[in-house]
């Protein structure tokens, strides 16, 4: 008995010994409660006493810290639109059906879909006039090189249709560079500088380079940013540069120059681009030494003998006027004076960040410019000797092949390539924290973008885009994309009928 009381004794002090560290652990929770409950209720009286004095925000000073939800809900808005609530063809500027084509076919040449097409008829929309005989394969007659600046000391002769437009190093990081020239060696496309100059990067996968030069004319310019020929001479000795692009405008911002942030502008890149480091890089609106037709076809002879190089412009597509005196002064000087081809791109923006009033409202499509300069050129008697390439928010076959029907003898991409890269179309290419490390030179964010792995990607894409831009060709009965025309090309009307394109484009407007 004595031992079961001592037992029971026992327990009964374990007991007490528990309840007590309860009741204290208890005590311990209620007050850490308490304690975080007056943080939360002192960081609102402080947050109450902010909103309520401030004068910027209307909304907040009127509705004091509940105010500060509607910028955090607009922020995620973004967000929820994209993953939630946006149908697969709705948002802008590319949709997720577009978004998930260019992912599939990076990831594994994916192509097929199941179950009939989910595209919208509307008014506008591109249709291609399959033929009744399409060729068996093996008959395909193959086309001769495409020579670009046959007269020059080093013409070029593609291999790919389809290749990659400007993107410059700055707006893009070091490792998104490297994939690009990577994949596009792989691919057997060229690579488009962008406006920043040629650096070590663009050159590492041993592809086809075209050098950009910009307003700014980065890597080759004197410090009044009038052309460098020594700088530019030097550079073109190396082999992988095939040709000289002189961009007079971008569809991001037509009729101003390139802006990279200062915080961009790392020491590396500032050697580069012959500028100083930590300041932000403006171009000139234009070339300084080129106000009118004569002086940009002095400019175009200038670069073009001190490359040795087939050079030709960039531009978008607006007034048209000194678009024709441009012309007319090439047939006042001769043949031998005109740029070797003209890329076009799109006024309805690009990669580049730019004010919205120039990225929403300035310049033509390239729906609009690419068959306005094709007539053009045509009608000046120029078009045989002045490559056409065609660029701007092209990103899939459809868009391609429209391409080739209305005048393009090449196509660019950049868009299209930054999904190849990994972009999720997160908007924030001009803040540098790009989650996806591509347009960011924060070291921590581009750890997650590995060179080798998205240069596969780009070779998919780029190859995966041309075969099956070949394969609406065949469709339609011709034996290659450049043989595709405005009749191959139907249009949907308003009353849900489709007209040729050559029937619905009315080039007396521009006249």
């Amino acid at each position: 008995m004595e031992l079961i009381q001592a037992g029971n004794g026992g327990m009964s002090d374990t007991m007490e010994m528990l309840t007590g560290t309860a009741i204290q652990g208890l005590n311990i929770l209620g007050s850490l409660f308490l304690f975080v409950l007056g943080i939360l209720a002192a960081a609102v009286i402080i947050l109450f006493l902010i909103d309520i004095t401030q004068t910027k925000d209307t909304v907040r000073r009127n509705y004091p810290v509940i105010g500060r939800f509607r910028g955090v809900f607009s922020k995620l808005g973004e967000f929820f639109r994209q993953y939630f609530f946006a149908m697969d063809r709705e948002e802008m500027p590319f949709n997720r059906a577009q978004r998930d084509y260019i992912n599939d076919v990076c990831d594994d040449g994916h192509e097929t879909v199941p179950f009939g097409s989910t595209k919208v008829l509307s008014p506008g929309t591109a249709i291609f006039a399959n033929g009744l005989f399409p060729k068996l394969e093996g008959e395909h007659t193959p086309k001769p090189a495409f020579i670009i600046g046959p007269n020059t000391p080093n013409p070029y002769a593609p291999k790919s249709l389809f290749n990659i437009s400007a993107m410059s190093y700055g707006s893009l990081s070091k490792p998104a560079v490297e994939a690009l020239s990577l994949g596009a060696g792989m691919a057997g496309c060229w690579l488009n500088t962008g406006e920043g100059g040629v650096a070590p990067y663009h050159l590492e996968g041993e592809c086809d380079v075209v050098y950009q030069l910009g307003t700014g004319k980065f890597g080759a310019r004197k410090d009044d940013m009038t052309l460098d020929s020594d700088k530019l001479a030097k550079l073109c000795e190396n082999p992988y540069i095939k040709m000289i692009e002189i961009k007079l405008s971008q569809g991001a911002k037509p009729g101003k120059g390139g802006i990279l942030p200062a915080e961009k502008v790392t020491a590396e890149i500032a050697a580069i681009r012959g500028i100083k480091e930590g300041e932000a890089a403006i171009s000139p609106n234009r070339h300084v030494e080129a106000s009118n037709p004569a002086e940009l076809l002095d400019l175009i002879d200038k670069v073009r003998k001190a490359s040795k190089r087939p050079t030709g412009i960039k531009f978008v597509v607006g007034n048209i006027t000194p678009i024709r005196e441009l012309f007319k002064e090439i047939k006042t000087r001769g043949l031998a004076s005109a740029p070797d081809f003209i890329t076009l791109d799109s006024g309805d923006g690009g990669t580049g960040a730019a004010p919205q009033p120039l990225m929403d409202n300035m310049g033509l499509s390239i729906r609009e410019g690419l068959p306005l300069i094709d007539d053009m050129l045509r009608e000046e008697g120029l078009r045989e000797h002045i490559a056409l390439i065609a660029s701007g928010k092209l990103a899939t076959p459809e868009d391609v092949a429209w391409a080739f029907c209305v005048g393009a003898d090449f196509v660019n991409a950049a868009r299209g390539f930054m999904f190849a890269l990994g972009c999720i179309q997160a908007l924030k290419c001009d803040e540098n924290t790009c989650p996806t490390g591509i347009t960011t030179h924060n070291k921590r964010l581009q750890r997650g973008l590995d060179p080798t792995n998205k240069a596969v990607r780009v070779m998919n894409y780029c190859k995966t885009i041309q075969k099956e831009v070949e394969m609406m060709a065949h469709s339609c009965g011709v034996d290659h994309p450049r043989d595709l025309t405005r009749e191959h090309l139907m249009v949907v009307q308003a009353s849900g009928r489709s007209k040729p394109f050559s029937q619905t484009w009315d080039r007396s407007r521009y006249v």
